[in-house]
């Protein structure tokens, strides 16, 4: 793995990456590049649509991972030929979609899956643009996910703008991906996002553990979308961006704020940068207000024909009921055009202040667009002034150089926490190695050790498992739990170590020696054979649990008394008041502390 200061092999994947459709494929290109101009090497590992991407063969490289390519232009919701599938995955993702649901998102994380696991080797990181699909889980790799917004917030508008029965159970199949994708986030070990809402939404919506997510703003390449004071603007122009026609987008509530304008200005006009709608509440709208005319979509278009549309713009406008972070607004606000823009998720946080760097108004509400659409047609000085101030937000807060940055920052820490992962930390209940008791074995060990002191072989707790497991020994294991002296009958406390034993210790007059690994003592107690110590569930065959009571040289079972244990009289258990020596006390379950 290439060390933490070096540059990373990242592998970035995509399930889709449009970058003339949505913020996924924006994103891909934009942070390769920069993680790139960083001097790491970035693998963007995507399905159709495939990504443009501007550094490839300068530390970029594109591996193509196919799909069925199942809503393509000319013909979505398309039936593949018998011959086109390829495995259980195609299987899988065409019968999703015949029943009604939206398979790219698990189907690619499985593609994946098979095609990382045999190269886990040449990568350092895996970083997940939105994926959430469970074969991402247990890679065996440093895992990093972006979510721009939960997508529980697109069902959640899409169910309320629906008009019947049928289509709220369509939405409700459709958004079924939504789920695994919940379930998938909450196991997920680091996620990044773009902006405080979508944080908060992802911790709501998701139930993903706040200490897990990371806010990286993303932002505008304000090297291309930047001022040209040579451009002209178009009288009236005003500029959208709608990746889809979907009520998320609010682009029904512009529709009516402009014909509204229009009743004052009628030269005001809208450009939408996106497919125009052959049916459904945009195009309703357009044909209710009699706005054919005054509403022109362009769809693929490059990067320097949006710049030069939106250089000539009066105005840009984001109507949008919720954006994770919005592009269109952070692009608008470089090239140095005049933005109105909605209160809706993330998009005060781009766009700044209202009446400093922006005109705010609430979300749905197409007066409040109205207004603030014809404040700025009709004020050149206000657009000029929000139009620098909004430029300057953007330089200081939102280019991707600094998100690409920040990326990379997670990227290592994330890497030096897998690490440690795969290097468990010594278990707080053994002696630290190197600085085990002289004559004790350590504890958890199966192995035999000569001692040298005594000479004495010392079983360590062959079987034993650590506390609160349960653990079933045979009756060899449990024969070979018994401390033995060197002429062979079991060790008694006394025997090894230089200690004299229980008799001898009486002839001298003092007490034996207590055992550390013994609790206090206290009142004698019959040894109950088979009992377990506290928290702990032990079976044992009936010839183990008589093979794990000591025994005496005589080869009865060994009593109190008996080495440094009081001796009862024969063929009976010790009793309180027949001892010479103290044992632990008496519990319910056996001596506390007993782990024999």
């Amino acid at each position: 793995m290439t060390s933490q200061a070096g540059p990373l092999r990242i592998a970035l994947l995509s399930y889709k990456g449009n970058p003339f459709c949505g913020g996924q494929g924006v994103y891909v290109r934009h942070l390769s590049r920069e993680l790139a101009a960083l001097g790491h090497s970035v693998e963007v590992i995507a399905a159709q649509p495939y990504p443009v991407l501007d550094a490839v063969g300068e530390g970029v490289t594109l591996t193509e991972l196919p799909s069925l390519d199942l809503y393509r232009q000319p013909d979505p919701f398309r039936t593949p030929g018998r011959g086109e599938y390829r495995d259980w995955v195609d299987a899988l993702e065409v019968a999703t979609m015949w029943t009604g649901g939206f398979p790219e998102p698990l189907t690619f994380s499985l593609r994946a899956r098979r095609h990382l696991a045999a190269r886990r080797a040449e990568f350092d990181v895996v970083h997940d643009n939105q994926t959430l699909g469970y074969g991402l889980l247990g890679l065996g790799l440093p895992l990093v996910t972006t979510i721009h917004h939960p997508i529980t917030v697109d069902r959640r508008l899409d169910l309320a703008a629906a008009q019947d029965w049928k289509r709220r159970l369509s939405v409700r199949r459709w958004y079924g991906f939504t789920q695994m994708q919940k379930r998938v986030a909450r196991r997920l070990p680091s996620v990044v996002t773009v902006s405080g809402s979508s944080r908060d939404e992802i911790i709501e919506d998701l139930g993903v553990r706040p200490d897990r997510i990371r806010a990286v703003p993303i932002g505008a390449d304000a090297r291309l979308f930047s001022p040209d004071p040579s451009v002209a603007e178009v009288p009236g122009r005003i500029v959208t961006t709608s990746s889809a026609d979907v009520p998320l987008k609010g682009l029904v509530f512009l529709i009516e704020a402009l014909a509204k304008v229009r009743a004052q200005r009628p030269y005001a006009h809208l450009v939408v940068v996106g497919k125009r709608p052959e049916k459904g509440p945009v195009a309703e709208a357009i044909a209710d207000f009699g706005l054919e005319d005054a509403v022109a979509f362009v769809k693929g278009i490059s990067d320097a024909e949006l710049v030069d549309l939106l250089r000539g713009a009066e105005a840009a406008c984001v109507p949008s009921l919720y954006e994770g972070f919005s592009l269109p607004a952070a692009e608008a606000m470089a090239t140095g055009t005049a933005l109105v823009a909605t209160t809706g998720g993330a998009i005060p946080e781009v766009a700044g202040p209202d009446g400093e760097t922006c005109l705010a108004a609430l979300p749905g509400d197409a007066g409040a667009l109205a207004a603030a659409l014809d404040r700025l047609l009709s004020d050149p000085d206000l657009r000029k002034r929000l139009a620098a101030a909004g430029r300057a937000r953007v330089l200081a807060h939102f280019t991707w150089e600094r998100a690409a940055e920040a990326t990379v920052a997670l990227y290592r820490e994330v890497i030096a926490s897998a690490s440690q992962v795969r290097e468990p930390a010594p278990d707080p209940r053994l002696p630290p190695r190197g600085r085990e008791e002289p004559g004790r074995a350590p504890k958890g060990r199966g192995e035999l050790r000569e001692q040298p002191a005594t000479g004495l072989v010392v079983a360590e707790q062959t079987g034993s498992a650590p506390l609160g497991r349960s653990v079933s020994r045979g009756a060899a294991s449990a024969e070979r739990a018994v401390p033995r002296a060197p002429e062979g009958r079991p060790l008694a406390q006394g025997d090894g170590a230089g200690r004299p034993s229980g008799a001898g210790a009486a002839q001298e007059g003092r007490e034996p020696a207590s055992d550390p690994r013994l609790p206090p003592r206290g009142p004698v107690v019959a040894e109950r054979t088979g009992s377990a110590p506290l928290g702990r569930s032990v079976s044992r065959g009936a010839a183990s649990a008589e093979r794990a009571v000591p025994r005496a040289p005589e080869g009865r079972p060994l009593a109190q008394g008996d080495g440094a244990v009081s001796r009862a009289p024969e063929g009976r258990s010790a009793a309180q008041g027949e001892r010479t020596g103290d044992v632990p006390p008496k519990t319910e379950s056996g001596p506390v502390g007993s782990n024999r």
